[in-house]
């Protein structure tokens, strides 16, 4: 959807911890994809799909199965961490209605664990786990656990890949008797789409294991990207290694950029995920008729840090011609607003060195593969495109001087007027500003009025 501002708008912006107005420019063209409608009863949909789900028997038989076999069967419910949106808290949430239903089934609440898929992120803290979930689930007695990637004892080895990487694996997941993953299905700038298999893979290994899935070669083909799944060697990858540990049974959901859920899927893993993925190019797809010289964005409800933010500017990207403007405003959240020791050290090298220098070091034979360095990888690829002088990026929550790490331009003089104010206020003078800048700059280029884009569902629009 296309809404033009032809005497210049403000539009409302609201993030988890602040909310303003943005001011666009005269006949700045506002791009929004379809909202869905939220689903009214979120649990009585979820148990709709336990009853019915694609691909496999129900969820009810499934369960009885698991308990005639074995006397006490452990049961394995794999969740998304901090860093995904999913529905999983309140009446509207996702994860009750399924927990409630294995246990109404007949399993000990003690042989139940609820697993947090953090991947290769950081481990969280005891009170973040709980904060995180519905207060039944920790009510109902059943267990908690958080994935270490970096806890070697608590993985096991599962398989080697086609291409001889060896593959360790959370042992509560693959050891379990009862194997069930949930998440949202969300656009991903290298798997495509989230959820489905990427809970287990790179949700539930350890780094090494990703080396391959994250590795260079890989994240090179144009294939990796938003809402591409057919010959994406990333997904293609996250399913070989998700066979070898399969899921007994998938839940997942699409939401809406308010948070609301709009559809749930269940059922065998890949059939129930190719539903999910459906149902969200229906609503998340944005076909253009023309690239953009300066373009907004922002790092949605997932731009929790600079490296989740990767994903907001992928995407923004494809609408901007090269050597165009690409302004991204996020609330990053996380205790660290850039990311890991190591991504910054990636990060360090890539402006040491510039984009085309990197992509040639980390794909060298030789180049001992680091922790992060694929979310380093994508920001290269987009300054091929963007250069890191028109990339105007900014978040309340990091510091000034850690910006000159990171790939943009400075942002400190674009805030001369906003010193002091809250974070609402700091957002709107930055893009007020940066708009301004960028668009003086893009006339005296180009010697014409800039064609400016704002993608009012951040990294949930995905332009074609």
């Amino acid at each position: 959807m296309n809404e033009a501002c032809d005497s210049g708008c403000t539009v409302p912006f609201r993030m988890r911890s602040f909310a303003t107005g943005l001011v666009l420019p005269p006949s700045t063209d506002v791009l929004r994809v379809r909202e869905p409608e939220a689903i009214a009863d979120v649990p009585a949909a979820v148990m709709g799909v336990l009853s019915a789900p694609v691909g496999c028997a129900p969820f009810t038989q499934l369960c009885r199965e698991k308990l005639a076999r074995t006397a006490r069967p452990s049961v394995v419910v794999v969740v998304s961490d901090t860093t995904r949106p999913a529905p999983y808290r309140g009446a509207a949430g996702i994860l009750w209605p399924l927990i409630e239903s294995v246990l109404s089934e007949g399993f000990d609440p003690e042989s139940v664990t609820v697993l947090i898929a953090t991947g290769t992120h950081r481990v969280l803290g005891d009170a973040e786990m709980r904060a995180m979930l519905d207060e039944r689930v920790h009510r109902a007695g059943v267990r908690l656990h958080c994935h270490d990637a970096g806890d070697r004892d608590s993985l096991v080895h599962v398989g080697r890949t086609r291409h001889g990487v060896e593959v360790f694996m959370n042992r509560k997941y693959a050891e379990a008797d009862f194997r069930i993953l949930t998440g949202i299905v969300e656009p991903h700038f290298m798997a495509g789409a989230s959820g489905g298999r990427k809970s287990i893979c790179p949700g539930l290994l350890n780094v090494e294991s990703v080396r391959e899935f994250h590795g260079p070669a890989v994240l090179a083909d144009n294939r990796v990207a938003d809402l591409v799944l057919e010959g994406n060697p990333c997904h293609e990858l996250s399913l070989e290694i998700a066979g070898m540990a399969r899921p007994d049974f998938i839940l997942n959901a699409t939401i809406r950029q308010d948070g609301r859920t709009a559809g749930v899927f269940a059922g065998e893993m890949e059939q129930a995920h190719a539903a999910g993925v459906d149902h969200l190019r229906g609503f998340s797809q944005l076909h253009l008729d023309r690239l953009y010289d300066v373009v907004v964005t922002h790092g949605g409800l997932v731009g929790v840090n600079h490296y989740q933010v990767a994903k907001a500017a992928s995407v923004a990207a494809r609408a901007v011609r090269r050597g165009g403007f690409l302004v991204i405003v996020a609330d990053t959240t996380e205790p660290d607003p850039i990311g890991t020791k190591p991504y910054r050290g990636m990060l360090a090298l890539l402006d040491e060195v510039g984009p085309a220098e990197f992509s040639r070091l980390i794909q060298a034979d030789g180049w001992q593969f680091v922790h992060d360095q694929w979310e380093v990888q994508m920001w290269a690829k987009l300054l091929g495109r963007v250069p890191a002088q028109n990339l105007l990026y900014f978040s309340p929550q990091t510091p000034l001087y850690d910006y000159a790490l990171l790939p943009c331009a400075d942002p400190a003089p674009l805030l001369s007027e906003a010193r002091g104010a809250d974070a609402g206020d700091m957002v709107a003078e930055f893009v007020r500003a940066a708009l301004a800048s960028a668009c003086r700059e893009s006339e005296a280029a180009l010697g014409r009025s800039p064609k400016v884009a704002y993608l009012a569902d951040g990294p949930h629009c995905v332009p074609v």
